[in-house]
């Protein structure tokens, strides 16, 4: 029985949003960061009832983190004047 890359492959892609999403205290104040990894969470719940049934949509959920935390951090310096 051949191994599907999909979860996995996605599973790496939610851990590496998890880093971005935790030092993102360089620039935000400690409210948008809780706020950004209560988001992460729940996305990562979500993945993982994917696993068996949609693998492919992880991957996009992950890139769609990725587009997430950069809107949030972009807005955030842009109109709340965060900076590092």
């Amino acid at each position: 029985m051949a191994v599907d890359f999909w979860p996995f492959g996605g599973m790496i892609l939610m851990a590496a949003t998890f880093f971005l999403y935790a030092v993102s205290g360089i620039v935000a104040p400690g409210w948008a960061v809780a706020l950004l990894l209560v988001v992460w969470f729940v996305a990562f719940a979500r993945a993982c009832t994917w696993w068996s049934t949609h693998p492919r949509l992880i991957s996009l959920l992950a890139v769609g983190l990725v587009a997430l935390w950069f809107a949030v951090l972009v807005a955030g310096g842009v109109w709340l004047d965060w900076s590092a």
